[in-house]
């Protein structure tokens, strides 16, 4: 099975079903399928084909969809860029994966200008928006408004493709600690895989209704999209995190069922006072990455969303997702993001690349097929994370982060592998010290790091984001942690912000931390 399939086995099943709400417009199933050939005809006519990377650079829209599959359906390899991107990233992405188009906005025309000009690998750029003149030399601009409901397109999943699923469907850009970022390589088989894995443990079907306020150039948005149009499901796209207000009416107005958010989110949504006066009888589950959740926002949310399970996760991009903790486990062991996904085995191993037993802190291992081929062009980087597995020629993923697991098999994040702490002769969790900080009544965001210390080798200083009108001093910090934390990992220093530096994901950014206290 190929990623397109989604939308064509869904376009003829549920073809007069609402696929996409964007603002104002709602576009069903086979509308989707009818302008992703028409605009898939129109690459193919432009030289794109099996195997050319493609890059999108859109903001979350109808057209950043059709976009999605309509190169996927000319065997093409599609490239989300995220919208906000500056022109030197942007430059060295389209070269670093040599795209033959790029797919933007008029009003980014600017920028898919210079493109043309610095990427040699660029046949032609295809621009959304108000169709306006455009002379500039021998470059070759073609609107998608032109495109789109000009050639008739059969929706025919059995047709012969040019793909298999062991073809790349897409290239995903991490936004790595430092230096550029890298290209992850996903098959149409890893991510079906993926999908199909997520869509089991989430119970999605056509019924379900899942709000997106994530960028698609994310994975854990992009994903969205995919999950929903297998199962024939609605999927209601947001530009960007909106107004909280925004957000609460959407849920009630359209019935919402799934929502997807990150722990920013859960910060921003959680300031609302007033959330325990509406109702959302409808919504069936929220699910959570990029970074776990505090027990307490766990807590918090269980009260403003009573009906709703709450499905705490970990992943990371090389292999989409990697763990779940079923609903039902929450209240026993908060701190876990649970056990492998279905179709996959997780494991620790230790600095020798044993597996190791309960309790030992260690890496963790995925094996599966979810796991990317590599990294594009970067073999060096690809050996650090992919490395032999069980059988002759399996490759297994690294993840880089540091677990343990308790004596039933559940998983516990302890930090990135670069993240520990070490004062005092001891390793510290920066997450075990969040957790405890995060029960500070008016902490909205925390985040901890290792400082250099002459005495202690590293201190420990947190950043803090308190709720507006709250006052807090560093001794107050350090007082609440002396009741519940062992000494050594009590913050030295405690430093009070107004935001977090973060990733376009709303991750924090402990390296930008970092480099301030170096």
């Amino acid at each position: 099975m190929l990623v397109n399939h989604f939308l064509e086995n869904s376009a003829l099943k549920y073809s007069d079903k609402v696929a996409v709400i964007c603002g104002s417009k709602r576009i069903t199933y086979s509308e989707i399928e009818a302008m992703a050939g028409s605009l898939s005809s129109a690459l193919l006519s432009e030289g794109i084909g099996r195997g050319d990377r493609v890059a999108v650079f859109l903001d979350n829209s109808v057209e950043a969809v059709i976009s999605i599959f309509a190169i996927l359906k000319a065997g093409a390899v599609f490239v989300m860029v995220n919208p906000t991107t500056k022109r030197d990233k942007l430059n060295y992405t389209l070269n670093n994966c040599r795209a033959s188009a790029l797919i933007s906005h008029i009003n980014k025309f600017d920028i898919a200008s210079e493109a043309y000009k610095t990427t040699p690998s660029l046949k032609s750029a295809i621009l959304t928006g108000r169709k306006k003149e455009i002379v500039n030399g021998s470059q070759r601009y073609i609107f998608m408004e032109d495109i789109l409901g000009s050639q008739s397109s059969q929706c025919n999943p059995t047709a012969t493709s040019p793909c298999i699923d062991i073809d790349l469907a897409t290239i995903i850009y991490t936004s790595g600690s430092t230096g550029y970022p890298k290209g992850v390589m996903m098959t149409h088989l890893n991510m079906v895989s993926a999908a199909n894995s997520i869509i089991q443990y989430l119970e999605n079907t056509s019924e379900d209704i899942i709000l997106n306020v994530l960028p698609l150039s994310f994975d854990y948005g992009l994903y969205q999209v995919l999950m929903g149009f297998s199962v024939g499901a609605t999927v209601i796209i947001e530009e960007a995190f909106p107004y909280p207000y925004k957000i609460i009416d959407i849920i009630q107005r359209e019935k919402v069922t799934g929502f997807p958010i990150v722990p920013t989110i859960s910060a921003i949504l959680l300031q609302m006072k007033e959330l325990k006066s509406h109702s959302f009888e409808h919504l069936r589950y929220i699910s959570n990455t990029a970074a776990a959740l505090p027990p307490i926002h766990i807590t918090k949310l269980k009260e403003i969303f009573p009906k709703a399970e709450i499905y705490s996760m970990y992943g990371l991009t090389e292999c989409k997702r990697v763990t779940y903790l079923p609903p039902d486990q929450i209240d026993i062991r908060p701190t876990s993001v649970g056990k492998g996904m279905p179709n996959e085995e997780v494991y620790i191993v230790d600095e020798n690349g044993n597996r190791v037993g309960p309790n030992i802190i260690g890496e963790l291992v995925v094996r599966g097929s979810n796991v990317m081929k590599g990294y594009w062009e970067m073999p060096e980087e690809t050996a650090k994370r992919l490395k032999h597995g069980r059988y002759p020629g399996e490759m297994v993923l690294y993840t880089g982060d540091l677990f343990k697991m308790d004596e039933e098999g559940y998983l516990y994040f302890v930090s990135r592998k670069d993240d520990i702490i070490k004062s005092r002769g001891e390793k510290v969790s920066p997450k075990e010290v969040e957790n405890v900080l995060y029960e500070i009544e008016g902490v909205i965001e925390a985040a901890v790091i290792g400082v250099p210390d002459d005495i202690l080798g590293q201190a420990i200083k947190a950043f803090i984001v308190l709720r507006n009108g709250v006052t807090m001093t560093e001794k107050d910090i350090q007082k609440f942690c002396a009741k519940r934390l062992e000494d050594f990992m009590v913050p030295k220093y405690a430093e009070f912000r107004a935001e977090l530096p973060k990733t376009v994901t709303g991750k924090i950014t402990k390296t930008e931390l970092r480099e301030v206290e170096s």
